[in-house]
C-alpha cells in the first residue's frame, strides 16, 4: 500500500476498537477511525466519513456490517480499475469479505487478515477461485503492465485454455492455471518494453536500477529525457524500475528528486566508500570523478551497488551535457527499502492548538509518514494513538534549539522526521529556527553538510490566533497583527514600539506569550500603551486551553483585563475601536470586527 494510503480501520463500538487496535501493529502506517473514544481520528457521520476516505483513495477495512460500507460508498463507485479496496470484517474477526477493489488488493487484504486472526477470507472472484492466483493484483515487485487485457484473458482461462508462460515467475507457476507449450494465451514475464497481444498479459519484475549523476543544479528536464532516451534505446520497460539511486551528495538534488517521482519509484543513495567497493566492476573508472567526490564512479556505481553482488551492468554510462546514467540488471526483485538510504525528509508540522479535529489531513498523512517524531513532549501527547511504533524524541520547553537541531540531523542520516509544533509550525513556533540553523555557517553552529541537504515540507496548521477568533466570533475581520510579549529573545523596547505602533495604526492584536511565571509586567505595560489609543470597553478575548477539555474563552473589556486572568497556556486578542461586542440570543457574547460591509447597505 502506498504510505499516505495506508488502510484505514472503521469503528463503530468499543468491541470493534478492540479488535482494530489488535490488527493495527500489523500494518505500517494504519490508523483507526471511530465513533468512540480512544480511535486516532474520531468522527460523528459515519456514512460521510467512509465516503471521504473512499473517494480519497484509503483502502478500508471496516469492522461493521457490510451493508454500511455499501450504502456509503455506493454514490462514489465510478471506475473498478482505479478504486481503492474495502473489506467488511466481522465483528468476531472470523468473516473477511472483500467487497471492492478485490483486483486491487482487497482480497489480498482479506486473506492477511484472515491470516492474523484466524478466520475465513470470503474471497468471491471468479478467476482467484478458480486459478487460486490474482492476475491482476501481482505480488510486490511486480507490475501488470496490460490491465486492459485482463478480460479476454481471464474468460479463455476460466473456458478451459492453456497458457503459455515465457520467462519466470514464481507465484504464476504455483498457481492452478494450466500451462502448456502451445496455450492460447501468453503470460510473458520480460524487463523489456513489449506490445502485447489480445490474449497476452505482459509483466514486469522491478529488476532494473537507474543509477544517475549530475552538476550541481542540473535541470529535471535534462536528466528526465537522458533516462527516458537511454531506457528507450535499450527497450528497458520504465515498469522495471525498482530504484533510481545516486551518490548521498547528491541527496538533496531537485532534478534526481524529480525523476523518481517521475518514474514513481524511491530515490535511494550511497556514500562514496560504498560506491568506491564496486570499482571492480565499472566499465568507465574515471580518476577525476574520485578526486570530486572520493570514489571512481557515480551513475555506474550506484546501479551496481543496488543490484547487488549477482547483479550485472546492461548499460553502461550515458551522458548527457550535466547529466550521466547507467543501468544494472538483479537477478530478482528489489525492495527499494533495502537498498542504500532515502534521502532524509524533514516535516514541520503544526498540529494546531489540540483537538485532533483540528490537525490538517495533510499533517496526519505526515505523521503517519514519518518514523521519528521530535517536540515538546506536551505536544506529542496531544497526538495521542497516532505515536504508537514510532521512535518518539521527547524535548523539555526551552530546548528549542536542541530539538530543530535533532530533526534535522536525524533527518540527514537518511530518516523520515516530523518536527511536532502546536498551532501553525511557521508561527512563533520551529519553522523559523530550522530554517535559521540551515543557513548558519559551522562557525555559526550551523548543522551537517548531509542535514543542508534533507528534504523539508512544511504542513500549515490552525493557529492558536484563529481558534480563539473562531470561538468568540470573528475579531480578525479586519487587519490585525500578532506581537509576542516574551523578551526572552526579542528587547522589551522594541516590542514597546511595535505595540505602540500597533495601536496607533488601530490593528486588531493577537498577544502571543503574555505572561509566565517570571514574567508578570508586559502585559499590563501593553494595556497602558492601547489605552492611549483606544477606548476603555474595547472587547478583549482571553482563550485558555484552545481545543482541550479545559477551554475557556471570556471577554472582559481593556479596562478591566486583569493579569491574574491570563496564564502561559492563553491567547490574548484585543479588539480594534471598530470591534464589536454584543449579547445572542443563547446567552453567549460575541465579538466581531466589521470590515465596512454597513456602506454598500446605506449606500443607495
Amino acid at each position: 500500500m502506498d504510505e499516505l494510503k495506508a488502510p484505514i480501520i472503521i469503528v463503530l463500538n468499543q468491541s470493534g476498537l478492540k479488535l482494530a487496535q489488535k490488527i493495527k501493529p500489523h500494518f505500517h502506517g494504519m490508523k483507526i477511525h471511530g465513533r468512540v473514544a480512544g480511535c486516532d481520528v474520531e468522527f460523528d457521520q459515519t456514512m460521510e466519513h467512509i465516503r471521504t476516505l473512499f473517494k480519497a483513495g484509503h483502502a478500508l477495512i471496516g469492522i461493521c456490517a457490510a451493508g454500511i460500507l455499501i450504502r456509503a460508498t455506493v454514490s462514489a463507485l465510478s471506475d473498478k480499475l482505479n478504486e481503492p479496496p474495502v473489506v467488511a470484517l466481522s465483528p468476531d474477526g472470523v468473516s473477511c469479505v472483500p467487497l471492492l477493489g478485490g483486483h486491487h488488493g482487497a482480497n489480498r487484504l482479506a486473506r492477511e487478515l484472515a491470516e492474523l486472526l484466524g478466520g475465513h477470507a470470503a474471497i468471491t472472484t471468479a478467476s482467484d477461485v478458480s486459478l487460486d492466483v490474482a492476475l491482476d493484483d501481482p505480488p510486490d515487485g511486480w507490475i501488470l503492465a496490460n490491465p486492459q487485457n485482463m478480460k479476454p484473458v481471464t474468460v479463455a482461462l476460466l473456458d478451459g485454455e492453456t497458457a503459455e508462460l515465457t520467462g519466470s515467475a514464481p507465484w504464476l507457476e504455483a498457481s492452478s492455471i494450466p500451462f502448456s507449450s502451445t496455450g492460447k494465451v501468453q503470460l510473458t514475464v520480460t524487463h523489456h518494453t513489449r506490445q502485447p497481444a489480445v490474449n497476452e498479459l505482459v509483466y514486469h519484475s522491478r529488476q532494473l536500477v537507474l543509477g544517475v549523476g549530475c552538476e550541481r543544479g542540473c535541470s529535471a528536464d535534462e536528466l528526465i529525457s537522458l533516462c527516458e532516451n537511454t531506457l528507450d534505446q535499450h527497450q528497458l520497460a520504465p515498469q522495471s524500475l525498482a530504484a533510481i539511486t545516486s551518490i548521498d551528495l547528491k541527496a538533496d538534488e531537485a532534478c534526481i528528486l524529480a525523476l523518481a517521482d517521475h518514474f514513481g519509484v524511491e530515490a535511494r543513495f550511497f556514500n562514496a566508500g560504498e560506491l568506491e567497493s564496486q570499482t571492480p566492476r565499472l566499465e568507465n573508472p574515471s580518476d577525476i570523478v574520485f578526486a570530486e567526490v572520493g570514489c571512481h564512479g557515480v551513475c555506474e556505481g550506484a546501479a551496481l551497488a543496488a543490484a547487488g553482488t549477482a547483479g550485472e551492468l546492461i548499460v553502461p554510462k550515458q551522458k548527457s551535457n550535466r547529466a550521466t546514467c547507467a543501468v544494472a540488471l538483479a537477478p530478482e526483485p528489489i525492495d527499494a527499502k533495502e537498498v542504500g538510504k532515502m534521502a532524509g525528509e524533514l516535516y514541520v508540522i503544526g498540529i494546531g492548538p489540540g483537538q485532533s479535529a483540528w490537525r490538517t489531513p495533510e499533517a496526519d498523512h505526515l505523521i503517519c509518514r514519518a518514523d521519528h517524531l521530535i517536540g515538546y513532549s506536551l505536544y506529542l501527547d496531544l497526538l495521542g494513538a497516532v505515536t504508537d511504533g514510532k521512535s518518539r524524541h521527547d524535548f523539555p520547553l526551552g530546548a528549542e534549539t536542541e530539538r530543530c537541531r535533532e530533526a534535522l540531523e536525524l533527518a540527514g542520516k537518511g530518516n523520515r522526521v516530523a518536527l511536532i509544533c502546536s498551532g501553525d509550525a511557521g508561527i512563533y513556533a520551529m519553522a523559523a529556527l530550522v530554517y535559521e540553523l540551515l543557513d548558519r555557517t559551522p562557525e555559526q553552529e550551523g548543522v551537517s553538510n548531509a542535514a543542508k541537504r534533507v528534504k523539508i515540507i512544511n504542513a500549515p496548521g490552525i493557529s492558536a490566533l484563529q481558534a480563539a477568533a473562531a470561538r468568540a466570533g470573528a475579531p480578525l475581520g479586519h487587519d490585525f497583527c500578532t506581537i509576542s510579549l516574551s523578551d526572552l529573545l526579542t528587547p522589551w523596547q522594541t516590542i514597546e514600539q511595535r505595540i505602540t505602533a500597533a495601536a496607533q495604526g488601530d490593528f486588531v492584536i493577537a498577544f502571543y506569550n503574555p505572561v509566565s511565571q517570571r514574567r508578570r509586567t508586559q502585559l499590563e505595560a501593553a494595556r497602558q500603551i492601547l489605552l492611549q489609543h483606544r477606548p476603555k470597553d474595547t472587547p478583549v478575548i482571553l482563550a485558555t486551553n484552545l481545543g482541550r477539555a479545559q477551554e475557556n474563552i471570556r471577554t472582559v473589556t481593556l479596562h478591566n483585563l486583569d493579569i491574574n486572568d491570563v496564564d502561559m497556556l492563553t491567547v490574548v486578542i484585543v479588539g480594534s475601536s471598530q470591534s464589536k461586542v454584543f449579547l445572542r440570543g443563547n446567552g453567549k457574547m460575541s465579538v466581531y470586527t466589521p470590515r465596512g460591509y454597513s456602506k454598500k447597505i446605506s449606500q443607495p
